[in-house]
């Protein structure tokens, strides 16, 4: 059994929705982690784009409107990949199941999120993360792409722009294995916007809209596609209205205070080489 038949064990069993070819100007976010003002923003964008859209997961997280940025992402009616928070929620499960180390920062910090999430989301949303796809797949401008929210063989794994080659490798051989073969995979999860070359293309995280990218500057991330090039831009929406949301459900561990700093208030989830280079801005 060679690396990606081990990869993919209890992978067969994931559902992948395919959209066709798509030539029209593309809009792919992540991670709007129930802050309402940023999804909002980033639909604005797509509209203002005429863009189609699609999410890599993670659609209720830190902040503070949970059941109206589900609302929101169901209204616009875009593809949704599953992200661990839609399986934790959908499933009845007492954590994100995020992938942090446990007794971490970021393990502690998500418990109270987490809670009030839970109290907030509907059993018909629950029923709508249930049914949302693992792996959505696309052409466009000639090109196959894949999208995940983290990755295949572990939908909360970490991928940075720094990881190993062959995690990349293997998870790409895992990805092909389910679907056929990708010219390019787009991922979220991890909240850093990157561009990797993999394979025959790359790996694009498009990065999230919920929370800054841990480099100091408030405004989030999103990426676009258009005429089969790839860009990636920043979101600027209303933080004021996003921290007074997450104070008013007393969601005050730190991530509130992140929104505006642009920096998390955990570096645990980092992987060293990426740190000291962030931190620094």
């Amino acid at each position: 059994m060679g690396v990606a038949d081990d990869a993919i064990k209890g992978c067969d069993r994931m559902r992948v929705q395919d959209l066709g070819a798509i030539d029209d100007p593309i809009l792919v976010f992540g991670g709007p982690y129930s802050n309402l003002q940023a999804t909002e923003a980033v639909l604005e964008q797509a509209r203002k784009r005429s863009a189609y859209v699609i999410c890599t997961g993670d659609v209720v997280a830190y902040c503070g409107r949970p059941a109206d940025t589900v609302a929101a992402i169901r209204a616009a009616g875009c593809p949704v990949v599953a992200g661990n928070c839609e399986i934790q929620l959908a499933a009845g499960a007492s954590d994100c199941g995020c992938g942090f180390e446990k007794g971490s920062s970021c393990d502690l910090l998500s418990v109270r999120w987490f809670r009030f999430a839970d109290d907030q989301i509907s059993s018909d949303d629950r029923d709508w993360m249930r049914a949302l796809p693992d792996i959505v797949t696309f052409s466009h401008c000639g090109a196959r792409y894949g999208v995940i929210h983290g990755g295949v063989t572990d939908v909360a794994r970490f991928l940075w722009s720094t990881s190993p080659a062959d995690v990349f490798e293997l998870e790409c051989q895992a990805l092909e294995a389910i679907v056929g073969p990708v010219d390019h995979v787009i991922a979220g999860h991890s909240g850093i916007p990157f561009r990797r070359a993999v394979g025959r293309g790359e790996w694009i995280n498009a990065g999230v809209v919920g929370m800054p990218p841990h480099d100091g500057n408030a405004d989030t991330a999103f990426a676009v596609l258009t005429s089969g090039q790839l860009s990636l831009h920043r979101l600027t929406y209303d933080v004021g209205g996003a921290i007074a949301d997450m104070e008013a459900a007393g969601l005050t561990q730190g991530y509130h205070k992140a929104l505006r700093s642009g920096y998390w208030p955990s570096e645990d989830v980092l992987p060293p080489d990426l740190r000291s280079s962030l931190a620094k801005g």
